[in-house]
């Protein structure tokens, strides 16, 4: 990595996977991230958000347990992100609903990993 993180701020997210390629592909094609390959058993991974910077990675595991911190990414046009997750390969388990703030969905990857996107 090349700077510091914000002090206790959420820095790195890191998510298991079985398949780093399929995680690639899926992550690549869904969102537009970039990796950066460390060996056969770790992928990082480049959001955008913070420049070239990596935002997280995948780890590879046997089996992915699920349940845990929901992690939520942003979207500024939320309907065109559902559509990518979906075509890309992932499940939608929440529609689009509106809460407090915003609006969100939730997904589970090609692992079962649950996650969420919002936007306003």
């Amino acid at each position: 990595m090349t700077d510091t993180g914000t002090h206790h701020g959420v820095d790195y997210l890191e998510l298991p996977v079985t398949d780093i390629g399929t995680a690639k592909h899926f992550y690549g094609s869904a969102f537009g991230w970039r990796f950066n390959d460390y060996g056969p058993t770790y992928t990082g991974f480049v959001d955008g958000a913070r420049g070239d910077r990596e935002a997280g990675g995948f780890t590879l595991v046997d089996a992915v347990e699920t349940g845990g911190p929901l992690p939520v990414l942003y979207s500024s046009n939320l309907e065109a992100t559902e559509r990518a997750v979906a075509t890309a390969g992932g499940t939608i388990v929440k529609a689009t609903f509106d809460f407090p703030g915003g609006r969100r969905f939730e997904f589970r990857d090609p692992f079962g990993t649950l996650l969420g996107v919002w936007s306003t």
